[in-house]
């Protein structure tokens, strides 16, 4: 080998040691931390005809059975949207109504992985209104299943005309 073709070869082998050796160490990713603890929420059904339900209830994402949609996850992990369980409207929803003693309904989208509430204590929309979900005064960007909860959290559903 040439004297500069090794000089040169030892001064990059040099400067790769040197910059492994003073390389940060890979961080190692830490457990998800356990994300469906249960939450207490404010929730208000506000009905076509004034206030239907509010209170306060304690909330964690799981399993919902409607009539009409059967039994599937609302637990936040719906779509993809969570990576692991949370609570969301719709189960707060569920959970008041079984704590409560009220019916609600709704259909099952496997499109949307969710729910469409359709009924609230006998209350439909029927073709002229829907109930719309709302946290801490803003519209849902997503579906009721999949809507991640906090302590704390004001979660209204209204029926809402077209």
């Amino acid at each position: 080998m040439r004297p500069n073709l090794v000089r040169r070869s030892l001064v990059t082998t040099a400067a790769l040691g040197l910059a492994l050796a003073t390389a940060p160490a890979v961080a190692h990713a830490k457990p998800a931390p356990h994300t469906n603890a249960p939450v207490k929420v404010s929730l208000t059904v506000q009905g076509p005809g004034g206030l239907l339900f509010k209170g306060k209830i304690k909330t964690k994402g799981h399993d919902v059975t409607t009539p009409t949609g059967g039994t599937h996850p609302c637990d936040g992990t719906n779509g993809g949207a969570n990576p692991s369980a949370v609570p969301t409207p719709t189960a707060a929803l569920d959970d008041a109504a079984k704590k409560k003693h009220f019916t609600w309904d709704g259909a099952w989208y496997a499109s949307f992985s969710d729910f469409s509430v359709d009924t609230i204590k006998n209350v439909s929309g029927g073709g002229v209104a829907y109930w719309s979900i709302s946290v801490n005064g803003t519209p849902t960007p997503v579906g009721g299943c999949q809507f991640k909860l906090k302590a704390g959290d004001q979660v209204t559903y209204t029926w809402t005309s077209f």
